[in-house]
């Protein structure tokens, strides 16, 4: 429902997943490639921008390799990442794998060493204490069992198996001595339900028998294990102290979605076995991070109705907390502890951007240490404080790792997964800002232009709201909006009130009003590009997923100023929803802290159904058959009302997807009817697209509408 810092954005936003994965060989290289030959023998040519770079097409967008999680050594003179791309060949379904990669801290990029190889992704990284192995989760030799901890040489070298834990391993946490393995994992199934499961005597009974995650320790040397939590309570990020004698972890009452703000932080006697609330508070605490000495714990405390996060110090040994973020308007992100312990730093989300901010642990000021238009996640510090590790990107680039020391006046990239884009054309990207309709305040948005881009000219225009609400649109590099750029539109994405970035007043200036200030909002925006002479008004679109998706279905039966809709896995009744979706506790925020059935008037007050009767535009609605977010009968209901009142509609179903896809001839698919949908109604033919392709997505199009004349036309032959 999209992205904010760390575990504090996961907690309330539910994202798009605009996922940018890569394509290795066959498929992407056929279509960055020259055509194929047409029936006399001649050749088209890939389109090409004005200065002869390819243009980005759906292909390209698979191509884009996803960088994530650098950890330092301990030394601090060498970075272990991920680099999740996609292997797909041409006649099977394709998958996303994750490898390890290793860099030399100071660089350069061309020292990148790939470590990890084959089919099987690693995941959960992390360097030895003494710098000389580097350990990760992936399927172990029994598939039945799950991940475990693999171990290989810090110069690389082919892994081994380490754990063997019959559940298999969630995470895992070095000991400072490096002798153990800290887990995270369920307890064994019981032998007698995995004799009623080969049965299929496997009945369910909701909201009974979960499966608790617990902690244990792992005797490298030995193979011995044992279990050191048995809580009523799933039991998350375990953090060994300096002396290795306690452990913080967090707890949430069940492993539900529905439960993962309810979180409570614990310190661990690893002796006695005994253990006490961090902080006593009736606020939700969690992430908690010791400092280097051992003497202090940095937490996470979350309160209020939006459970807006604050960062606290406390004594190892207890005592009265202190808040360090209480003139802060912003989330505070997980802390990272300065090797010197005066100084707690953090990345959230601050308008488009995400920053770094660092905290005084001894006067509580907190001062913005990095200012650029992009997304900054800081990781890790090395110990000798001289490097910090994380990623960076901004619209024109993906994510890669950086180095930088604590002054952060320059953030290097020491990565570069993605050198090929160099070779195509991209769209140039801005923040815009306006006054809303609804009362004058002051909107931002993120406004993606065609590719050659001329302000004398009026272009196709997109709408896409993101989604949340509680998330924002980010200036990182985003290649569905680049897919668009390539094809000739403009494309705005607008953070309405609500949305996150912004203080936790403007975050909840949708209560109670779903479709009311945030949709003015959005239609001023749309309004803005208009006055601007940069959308064309007789061709605009808008698409959406998630709260997004909510926001276009409303859009649909609020106003037909646009030619063509297309919501995804969006909530169009908000009262069905409520008991359909697994972020039950989620809704009620918006909604006076009630359900449905106790305050109906409003949740059908803001539910498109209540409204479809107005839809007259050219709609096409996506959604996931296994979404367990936004389940799919919230899709099946605005179709039905459409097809019966003969609204031109089409529905495309996804096999096996949740919320967000992971497939990647899906996400592709998406994609690639998104261009032909608005190519037919916005009069904008795909360009990037093979023939083939747009002809028979071009066959599902909606029949009927104010379409523009394009039947099968464009694409590449």
């Amino acid at each position: 429902m999209k992205k904010q810092s760390g575990a504090v954005r996961s907690i309330f936003m539910f994202l798009s997943f605009i996922l940018t994965i890569t394509l290795l060989p066959l498929a992407a290289r056929a279509q960055d490639s020259s055509s194929q030959s047409s029936a006399n023998g001649s050749q088209q040519p890939a389109p090409l921008s004005k200065e002869g770079k390819k243009l980005f097409g759906t292909s390209a967008a698979l191509r884009v390799a996803r960088v994530f999680s650098p950890r330092i050594s301990p030394d601090g003179s060498m970075v272990a990442y991920l680099v999740s791309s996609v292997k797909m060949d041409k006649d099977d379904p394709g998958k996303s794998i994750t490898h390890l990669w290793v860099v030399p801290a100071a660089g350069p990029a061309s020292a990148a060493r790939q470590y990890t190889r084959g089919d099987q992704s690693v995941s959960n990284i992390a360097w030895s204490p003494d710098g000389k192995m580097i350990a990760f989760t992936m399927e172990g030799e029994d598939a039945k069992a799950g991940p475990q901890v693999w171990l290989m040489y810090a110069d690389g070298g082919e892994p081994w198996q380490v754990t063997k834990h019959k559940s298999g391993v969630g995470s895992f946490e070095f000991s400072p001595d490096g002798k153990t393995l800290l887990l995270v994992a369920t307890v064994a199934p019981d032998p007698a339900f995995e004799k009623r499961e080969k049965l299929k005597d496997d009945a369910v009974v909701v909201d009974h028998d979960f499966k608790m995650a617990q902690l244990w320790t792992w005797n490298i040397a030995t193979g011995d294990e044992m279990q050191l939590t048995k809580d009523d309570a799933t039991v998350s990020d375990p953090q060994w102290s300096p002396d290795g004698t306690h452990i913080t972890y967090t707890t949430n009452p069940t492993p539900l979605l529905d439960d993962i703000s309810l979180q409570t932080a614990w310190v661990l006697d690893v002796a006695s076995g005994q253990k006490r609330k961090l902080s006593d508070t009736s606020n939700y605490t969690h992430t908690a991070r010791w400092s280097p000495d051992g003497k202090s714990i940095a937490y996470l405390e979350q309160s209020g109705e939006i459970n807006q996060a604050n960062l606290f110090v406390v004594g190892a040994d207890g005592g009265a907390p202190r808040k360090l973020t209480g003139s802060f308007d912003l989330n505070a992100g997980p802390p990272v502890w300065s090797p010197d312990g005066n100084t707690i730093y953090f990345s959230t989300d601050s308008r488009e951007s995400v920053e770094i901010f660092a905290a005084d642990v001894a006067n509580g000021s907190i001062r913005p240490v990095t200012d650029k238009p992009a997304v900054i996640e800081l990781g890790e510090i090395s110990k000798n404080g001289q490097t910090a590790v994380g990623t960076w990107t901004d619209p024109m680039h993906p994510a890669e790792v950086f180095r930088s020391d604590l002054s952060f006046s320059s953030v290097t990239p020491i990565t570069n997964q993605n050198a090929w884009l160099a070779d195509y054309a991209l769209g140039n990207t801005e923040v815009v800002r306006w006054k809303s309709s609804k009362d004058g305040m002051e909107i931002d948005g993120i406004v993606t232009k065609p590719v050659d881009f001329d302000g004398s000219h009026k272009y196709p225009f997109l709408l896409n709201p993101h989604g949340g609400p509680t998330g924002s649109s980010l200036l990182a590099f985003n290649a569905q909006e680049q897919i668009f750029a390539s094809n000739g539109y403009l494309v705005l994405e607008p953070n309405f009130r609500g949305s996150s970035g912004r203080g936790e007043k403007f975050a909840m200036a949708n209560q109670n009003d779903w479709g009311g200030g945030d949709y003015r909002d959005d239609m001023s925006g749309v309004q803005a590009m208009i006055d601007k002479g940069w959308a064309d008004p007789n061709r605009m679109g808008a698409f959406g997923w998630s709260y997004g998706g909510f926001m276009t279905y409303w859009i649909d039966t609020q106003t037909d100023r646009f030619k063509a809709i297309s919501p995804g896995a969006g909530l169009p009744d908000l009262y069905s929803m409520y008991s359909q979706t697994d972020i039950h506790r989620y809704l009620t925020i918006f909604f006076d802290m009630k359900s449905p059935w106790d305050n109906f008037q409003e949740y059908w007050d803001h539910s498109p159904m209540k409204y479809v009767e107005n839809v007259k535009t050219p709609t096409m609605i996506l959604h996931g058959i296994a979404d367990t977010r936004v389940p799919i009968p919230q899709a099946e209901e605005f179709y039905e009302a459409l097809k019966e009142r003969h609204v031109p509609v089409e529905f495309v179903k996804y096999p096996r997807e949740n919320h967000g896809f992971i497939e990647p001839r899906h996400i592709q698919d998406r994609w690639q009817r998104y261009l032909v949908f608005f190519g037919k109604y916005l009069d904008n033919p795909p360009v990037t697209e093979e023939k083939d392709t747009v002809v028979r997505m071009a066959k599902d199009l909606p029949q009927g509408g104010s379409s523009s004349g394009m039947q099968v036309a464009g694409g590449r032959d």
